[in-house]
């Protein structure tokens, strides 16, 4: 059996206000054109197929045309929800469109009840564990403790208990979850309960294949047990990961033999670093042009108009910051402010923001500015006054 293994697509995500949607589709077509050349007979999508509770209609639009599709396609399609998913929503008329071969599921009642599905080596047992909150689950399931790794160990014996009546069976199982061993991205919901959100492997122990999502990086944490990642990057501190899907042949004996695709990239990401000057003239820095860049700018005194002038090479510059060179750690907040008026405070921030201090005109129009927001001092001694 060849499983494409897919996860976080996050529709209807923005990344810094820039709208992907676009880029989602791109991702769909390609997911298509995987199932067809590569022979696939079941994709797994392990979570978050939205990226709110309420997804935007947009956002279903493009979720119904790739289920469609996909239904259509030679592949049956086994899907679970993640936390950003409203189980309701993603759930509703999971019954009827069964009969589609897209098997959704949502609800933590239907834990231990597999996807049946088989190839010429007999019978595989799929079975999706949705997304599960162990504040949601302790008093159903009447758990110990409120802890990730107790909810999917629970869940872990119910599949097992199945699988004991299934002799010769092999098992997929779909777990929405942060596994110990991979590192998490910047994009991520955290999903820490107490502090503690980390599940050990072994709670996946003797399942042939574990389709995880949840952590936005590929990982292999061991041949049965991968996190296919994000399909898009959702945030720059993804700009070095390579995106896409693990297409798994699971064979007699469990998988045997495991290869990433890679996913198409509309638009890279870059985060570039150096002087206003440099950053313009550099001719290296021409394949940028295109890209979604963070700028880290290490002037020591702020550029005027620095964003503006990056964008006339760097058209999609989304995010700017400063770094300035040589600059000395500042005091803390409560020794800047202490015994100091507010006109002398707001003079300090113009500094520290722009490298060089307000001019007299600028002084004024402070001092004015904060006067305005003050308490009538006159009025407070009258009233202080016996």
């Amino acid at each position: 059996m060849r499983i494409l293994h897919t996860s976080d697509w996050h529709l209807g995500r923005s990344f810094h206000r820039e709208g992907l949607l676009g880029q989602q589709g791109v991702f769909m077509d390609h997911l298509l054109e995987v199932v067809d050349s590569e022979g696939v007979d079941v994709v797994v999508v392990a979570g978050d197929i939205y990226d709110r509770a309420l997804p935007q209609v947009d956002a279903v639009r493009l979720a119904d045309e790739a289920f469609a599709r996909l239904a259509s396609s030679r592949a049956s399609v086994v899907v679970t929800s993640g936390n950003h998913d409203s189980a309701q929503r993603l759930g509703f008329g999971s019954r009827l469109i069964d009969a589609s071969g897209v098997y959704i599921r949502t609800d933590a009642r239907t834990v231990g009840t597999p996807v049946l599905l088989g190839d010429e080596h007999g019978e595989v047992a799929v079975h999706p564990l949705p997304y599960l909150d162990p504040t949601a689950m302790i008093e159903p399931w009447a758990l110990p403790a409120r802890s990730h790794e107790i909810v999917l160990r629970e869940a872990m014996r119910r599949v097992r208990a199945d699988l004991a009546t299934r002799p010769g069976s092999r098992s997929v199982v779909l777990a929405h979850a942060f596994v110990a061993g991979a590192e998490p991205s910047e994009s991520e919901r955290d999903i820490s309960v107490g502090g503690v959100s980390r599940v050990p492997t072994a709670v996946f122990d003797d399942i042939d294949y574990v389709a995880l999502g949840h952590l936005h990086g590929r990982h292999t944490l061991a041949d049965h047990l991968r996190y296919s990642g994000s399909p898009l990057a959702y945030s720059f501190g993804e700009a070095d990961q390579v995106k896409g899907s693990w297409l798994i042949d699971l064979g007699a004996r469990g998988v045997s033999s495991a290869h990433f695709v890679e996913a198409p990239v509309p638009r890279r990401l870059a985060r570039l670093t150096g002087d206003l000057d440099h950053l313009l003239a550099d001719p290296a820095l021409a394949r940028h042009a295109d890209d979604w860049v963070h700028i880290t700018l290490t002037d020591r005194l702020r550029p005027a108009q620095a964003m503006e002038r990056l964008r006339r090479r760097f058209a999609h510059t989304l995010v700017l910051s400063f770094a300035p060179s040589g600059a000395q750690p500042s005091a803390t907040p409560a020794a800047r402010v202490a015994g100091r008026s507010d006109h002398e405070i707001t003079l300090d921030f113009v500094s520290e923001i722009r490298g060089v201090p307000a001019t007299p005109a600028e002084s004024a129009l402070l001092r004015d500015a904060t006067d305005a927001c003050c308490d009538d001092t006159d009025l407070d001694v009258l009233v202080g006054e016996p």
